[in-house]
């Protein structure tokens, strides 16, 4: 019997994933069962259990290689390493920007099924515990919290900002609102079909305009200051 190498097993775990990667496209994601894997890929149900316990395993894997294929990190790392030479107002408006591109870019893919898996979340909280439980990459959205917890109690110290609610309040404010404008730009583009009267509104780019414009607001940002 040839020897099975590394490359092979990486190869057809990769089949695997990209054909959950499809089917998540082209269903929701709690209807994506085994069966369905194994008529996309061709592969014996055997040849899937061989990689993968269950579909949950296969979803895991999955959003691990989401996370590495389309990782908006070193973009949040770069607007923020500019703080001490853009005022604070620049710094929001230019990572709501940033976060518009992501959205506009994956509103149909990574976007859909991140919103699909909040919703199994509160369903079958277990099969998310089972998803999401061992992945070793930070997700997009966990980093950008983390990474602008500790620039606006940064820039409060500093003075620079005078928020009117504390950092948490804050990111807890701004992640309820990005779900929301997620939820509303997806529902009107992957589910409706009946014709909305205020669709063309539900457009990423807008929403997440006017939400740095109240984020603004809220950190209070100082508009003349002396740079340090």
């Amino acid at each position: 019997m040839p020897k099975v190498t590394e490359e092979y097993i990486a190869d057809k775990k990769k089949k695997i994933t990209d054909a959950a990667y499809e089917l998540c496209l082209q269903k929701t994601v709690s209807t994506v069962t085994m069966q369905d894997i194994i008529d996309r890929t061709g592969f014996s149900q055997g040849g899937i259990y061989r990689f993968y316990r269950d579909i949950d395993d296969i979803f895991a894997d999955m959003i691990g290689q989401m996370r590495k294929r389309v990782s908006i990190k070193g973009k949040i790392d770069e607007i923020l390493a500019q703080k001490d030479e853009l005022p604070p107002r620049e710094i929001t408006d230019r990572l709501f920007d940033m976060l518009a591109d992501f959205m506009e870019s994956e509103l149909m893919g990574i976007e859909k099924i991140d919103f699909e898996l909040s919703v199994l979340a509160m369903n079958r909280p277990d099969r998310i515990e089972r998803i999401m439980g061992g992945l070793p990459e930070t997700g997009n959205m966990e980093y950008l919290t983390l990474r602008t917890m500790e620039y606006f109690k940064e820039m409060a110290a500093r003075g620079r900002i005078r928020p009117a609610v504390s950092a948490e309040e804050l990111l807890a404010f701004i992640s309820s609102a990005y779900g929301g404008i997620q939820m509303t730009c997806i529902v009107n583009n992957c589910y409706r079909h009946e014709r909305n009267p205020f669709a063309e509104l539900y457009r990423p780019r807008e929403l997440l305009k006017t939400l740095a414009m109240t984020v603004n607001e809220l950190i209070g940002a100082v508009e003349c200051e002396t740079w340090i």
